[in-house]
């Protein structure tokens, strides 16, 4: 499911990641003073278009159903390709100044490497 996103059309999927509950077009306006409603309604009729958001009440709300990690990992991809990740991650390292999101990050790597070696297990 690999899908590219305009600038804003990846505005109104950052507002939509960071809602709980589906929005109706105004709410998603409201959430960012950057947009308005005809651009936020031409980005809701392309992104049902792609499959990115589905129409998730009678009253027009929506929710997404691609995944913010979804996107941009297959968005990194795409950019890098499969040989450049780790490029990636040495500059996202480099960077952090979070001890507490390091942690997080080792912890994901010894997971993900526990389900490497145990064959998914």
């Amino acid at each position: 499911m690999k899908k590219r996103f305009t600038k804003k059309q990846l505005d109104v999927m950052k507002v939509l990641w960071e809602s709980a509950t589906p929005m109706i077009a105004s709410d998603i306006v409201r959430k960012d003073d950057a947009l308005n409603i005809n651009t936020v309604q031409a980005c809701l009729r392309s992104l049902i278009a792609n499959h990115s958001i589905k129409v998730a009440d009678i009253v027009y709300s929506y929710a997404p159903v691609i995944s913010r990690d979804e996107y941009f990992g297959n968005t990194c991809t795409d950019i890098l390709g499969d040989g450049q990740k780790s490029a990636l991650i040495a500059s996202l390292i480099d960077t952090e100044t979070d001890l507490d999101e390091l942690e997080h990050l080792e912890e994901m790597i010894a997971q993900r490497k526990h389900i490497l070696i145990n064959g998914g297990n």
